[in-house]
């Protein structure tokens, strides 16, 4: 076997269909595009969704539900993750603590949820609690403070 003689597989190439070079290639005139309407013109797009004239999906699916802008997003914080970090010896547990232990963002709001079991007394400081986080914080004797 020499490079030189190297090609491809019998019949895995086909060659290019060659559009508009005059009519006696069969595929001159229209161009494959037949013969009028807006798909045969230069810059024609058809529009996203568009079904050929039948009522498209986003238009047969009725609407439904509604965005509250007035929402305020909190990521969650569980009580078992405070308890993770009093075991790295750390008291005071604040917004720049999560920040510094990667698990908020920047500007995340943060409310303390009562998921696990608290062994510590610990100082929490947060944008909100659930009760029974407020309730499993002050029964080790720790403090949480609203932000």
């Amino acid at each position: 076997m020499n490079l030189n003689s190297l090609k491809p597989a019998a019949g895995s190439t086909k060659a290019e269909k060659r559009i508009g070079r005059g009519q006696g290639s069969g595929r001159g005139g229209t161009s494959t595009r037949g013969a009028n309407g807006a798909q045969s013109r230069s810059g024609y797009s058809r529009k996203i969704g568009f079904e050929g004239g039948q009522m498209p999906l986003y238009r047969r699916v009725p609407k439904f539900g509604f965005k509250n802008i007035n929402r305020v997003e909190y990521t969650g914080i569980n009580v078992s993750t405070l308890q993770h970090l009093a075991d790295k010896g750390i008291v005071v547990i604040d917004i720049d603590v999560l920040k510094a232990n990667g698990l908020i963002g920047k500007k995340d709001l943060v409310k303390i949820l009562g998921k696990g079991e608290l062994n510590a007394k610990v100082e929490v400081k947060a944008h909100a609690f659930s009760a029974k986080a407020i309730q499993l914080i002050e029964a080790q004797g720790g403090v949480a403070t609203k932000l």
